[in-house]
């Protein structure tokens, strides 16, 4: 599972590269394809700031808090990935969309979103929507097959019952 896991994680950022450089060279000429009436429009878009296009222009704090979400989420990876599948993919796809990402706020100053859906208007590329994937995937794994949350009520059962053993 590791392997594919940095499988993922190596070939996420260079998709994510290569359709950039298709989307620069054939749509910033033309700024918008309706690729499907009413639900995906392709947008050409440089984004310097982060989600949504909030807080512009901060490329060298965005790079430095996305590098370090990248090492806190390889390290867990690394300590974690027999855990579960499903934790692993998660973790790489965050992973490899923040490698994305960053590669391109470093060596552009910007991200080039383009990807625009009727239903969440604002425009993205593949890296966010791989960030996206691994972010739910993650909240998946916690709240419905982790510890992460039984630990917590079992902690509370054990509480009170010292509590009501302490108190008869």
């Amino acid at each position: 599972m590791i392997i594919l896991s940095i499988a993922v994680i190596v070939i996420i950022p260079i998709l994510a590269e290569v359709i950039r450089y298709f989307v620069v060279a054939n749509l910033k000429p033309d700024g918008v394809v309706h690729a499907v009436p009413s639900i995906l429009d392709f947008v050409y878009s440089e984004n310097r700031g982060v989600a949504f296009g909030m807080f512009q222009d901060g490329t060298v704090f965005f790079a430095i808090t996305t590098s370090i979400v990248i090492i806190v989420a390889a390290i867990f990876l690394v300590k974690n990935y027999k855990k579960s599948k499903l934790f692993t993919v998660a973790l790489s796809l965050i992973i490899g969309g923040g490698l994305g990402n960053l590669y391109e706020r470093i060596v552009h100053g910007y991200v080039v979103d383009y990807l625009r859906l009727s239903f969440f208007p604002p425009i993205c590329n593949f890296a966010d929507y791989c960030i996206t994937a691994g972010t739910v995937c993650l909240l998946v794994y916690l709240i419905f097959f982790s510890d992460f949350l039984k630990d917590d009520k079992k902690k509370k059962k054990e509480k009170v019952a010292v509590e009501a053993g302490e108190d008869a």
